[in-house]
């Protein structure tokens, strides 16, 4: 994954790219992320990067000129780039997002907007808004890094076990299963026999079971859309009768 950021606060992410998944994914090549700082694209001595909305009204936009002249920047090596507008009124970010964008073979680049927004015209450079929640943070940067950190562990090589992604929660549609590790007892809470079983079928119904019934518990929205097979119905069966 290939990206840059635009941002009044590269710090912020900073952090977060020197560590764990992503760290290890930028030393291996798979990641490759620039931070641009939003004010050094201002003009004038106060390099201002903000102003009062017209028609008044509370807080501050980011103005136009300072996000146009980074996109101009940006564009003069030519490498084509998917531009991402992070707004909460963009569409929602899902897994099968992160699953699209991990094969982009395109640049991205992330406008993290600040105060109330950016100024209206910053969305003609956007070729998708994109929000990851229907809530309003700060800014866009947390929005940016949730982003970058789902769709590296889609890139072949990132993860140290590659068949970990393929058991989290919304992988199979459903919420992950419940994982256990040792001491086999604590406090008095037991780890499932058919964990320590080794009946590897047995295991793959429980988890199976268990991602179902969680799933039909806390998200049950998500039921609509899983492809259900005629076991997951059964399951499903026993489960409500219980």
């Amino acid at each position: 994954m290939k990206c840059d950021v635009l941002t009044l606060f590269p710090d912020i992410l900073t952090a977060y790219l020197k560590e764990s998944i992503l760290k290890r994914a930028q030393e291996k090549g798979l990641l490759d992320v620039k931070l641009y700082n939003i004010r050094d694209f201002s003009s004038g001595p106060h390099r201002t990067v903000d102003d009062a909305p017209y028609g008044g009204g509370a807080g501050m936009v980011l103005k136009p000129e300072p996000i146009y002249r980074a996109m101009d920047f940006l564009r003069k090596d030519n490498e084509n780039r998917k531009v991402i507008l992070l707004s909460p009124q963009g569409k929602p970010f899902r897994q099968s997002t992160a699953e699209t964008y991990s094969k982009e073979e395109r640049r991205f680049v992330f406008i993290c907007g600040r105060y109330e927004g950016v100024d209206e015209r910053v969305r003609d450079l956007a070729d998708e808004e994109v929000s990851i929640g229907d809530f309003v943070l700060t800014g866009g940067e947390l929005a940016a890094l949730v982003i970058i950190d789902a769709v590296t562990r889609l890139v072949p090589g990132a993860l140290g076990d590659e068949k970990s992604k393929e058991d989290e929660s919304f992988s199979w549609g459903l919420l992950d299963y419940p994982h256990y590790t040792r001491p086999r007892e604590f406090r008095g809470m037991k780890v499932p026999d058919v964990l320590v079983s080794g009946d590897h079928k047995e295991i793959w119904l429980w988890r199976r079971r268990e991602a179902l019934k969680k799933t039909l518990r806390m998200r049950p929205d998500l039921m609509e859309k899983v492809e259900l097979t005629e076991l997951d119905k059964k399951i499903l069966s026993d489960i409500k009768e219980e």
